[in-house]
């Protein structure tokens, strides 16, 4: 849904949606190189359910290889961006993760409970 926030963690390498992590996107991408690739994503998103809708099993695979281009472009998924020799949590419950005091916390808050999802952090 858009304009939903969802909390980001303090270092800005995740948000959570749902009690799970999910990596942001590298802050160090140029704005034309992830606007390409959000746009890139997003045609991805749409092939995807034109493929469905056609029931076309071979579209929705090449669709679905756009979007995993994609995401690992913006570096939501492979490698990871950081260079500090942090593990990767994406896809983790937070409440077993490092970040499990702070979302705590931040559910304690009753508003500006953390960063909304998009700010910029530094890395």
């Amino acid at each position: 849904m858009a304009g939903l926030k969802h909390p980001v963690t303090p270092d800005g390498r995740y948000f959570v949606v749902r009690g799970k992590l999910w990596r942001m996107s590298d802050p160090g991408l140029t704005p034309d190189e992830k606007s390409r690739l959000v746009k890139q994503l997003m045609d991805g998103r749409r092939a995807v359910k034109a493929a469905k809708a056609s029931e076309s099993p071979e579209a929705e695979m090449l669709a679905r290889r756009q979007i995993d281009e994609a995401k690992r472009g913006l570096g939501e998924r492979g490698p990871i961006w950081w260079d500090d020799g942090a593990p990767d949590f994406n896809r983790h419950a937070v409440k077993s993760s490092p970040y499990a005091d702070w979302y705590a916390q931040t559910k304690r808050q009753s508003s500006g409970g953390g960063a909304a999802c998009g700010e910029t952090f530094p890395r």
